[in-house]
């Protein structure tokens, strides 16, 4: 289990740096004529992303940039990683209470078992938890049932503590080089003992490189970290009804086997 976390977290550092080098292309035409013949010139430039992000380096401070851009690939990582693990997670819950449903109205405890078993997902396994205590009371069963499911939302939580960290980070990091920036900038202009306009109008673009790189990544790690929230919220909400719909079966299985 642990080594296919690794290879999911390879994985995911991977897509992230690919992600962050995907190339842009854009092509620009320039036509000229006149009144013998028209002739046509297409001048294609294709300008890859990760060189406009290089000259961004070179312009801005390399120290601040490059901190902010490892804060944001290494929190795409653990958002990569996350929505690998909610996808694979995921499970046809109704077709799963059916089974249930079928097996237990026959009497058949550990075919309803096996099924929960030979099932992934945290439906499954709170479903597979109520019914090893099925020969109990009801109040058993619902508090195993209630057990297990706070055990299955810690491993959907996992690691998200960790993405709104990396968001929180990346526009501090940014403000904190514009500080820098401006500093240094101030700190020409002292040495110069003169106020030029040029050297201040520099030092502020520097500034302020690394704070709009510093926003575009917290951006992008809260648009994975919605999605993500939105994807636990929508599983915790399955397994509530899960649950209860389990808690329903075993009683009237008790009921009608007079357990």
């Amino acid at each position: 289990m642990r080594g296919m976390k690794k290879i999911i977290a390879v994985i995911a550092l991977i897509v992230s740096f690919a992600f962050c080098s995907v190339p842009l292309q854009a092509q620009e035409s320039d036509s000229t004529s006149d009144s013998l013949a028209t002739t046509q010139t297409i001048v294609q430039e294709r300008v890859g992303l990760h060189k406009q992000i290089q000259q961004k380096f070179i312009e801005g401070s390399p120290f601040f940039m490059s901190i902010v851009a490892l804060v944001l690939v290494i929190g795409l990582a653990f958002c990569i990683e996350r929505i690998i693990y909610l996808n694979m997670a995921e499970t046809d819950s109704k077709r799963l209470l059916d089974a249930i449903k079928d097996a237990l109205s026959k009497g058949d405890t550990e075919m309803a078992k096996n099924i929960c078993h030979n099932t992934h997902g945290p439906v499954a396994s709170i479903c597979g938890e109520g019914l090893e205590h099925i020969d109990q009371s009801a109040d058993v069963v619902e508090k195993s049932i209630t057990a297990q499911g706070n055990r299955q939302i810690g491993l959907l939580d996992k690691g998200c503590s960790w993405i709104s960290l990396f968001i929180k980070m990346a526009p501090i990091l940014g403000f904190v080089g514009t500080v820098v920036g401006m500093v240094m900038a101030f700190d020409k202009v002292q040495q110069m003992g003169d106020v030029s306009a040029s050297v201040i109008a520099g030092g502020m673009k520097v500034a302020l490189i690394t704070t709009i790189f510093g926003l575009v990544a917290g951006l992008i790690l809260q648009i994975f970290y919605n999605y993500i929230l939105s994807k636990i919220e929508s599983m915790t909400n399955d397994m509530e009804d899960s649950s209860i719909a389990l808690l329903d079966m075993v009683i009237k299985y008790n009921l009608k086997y007079k357990r």
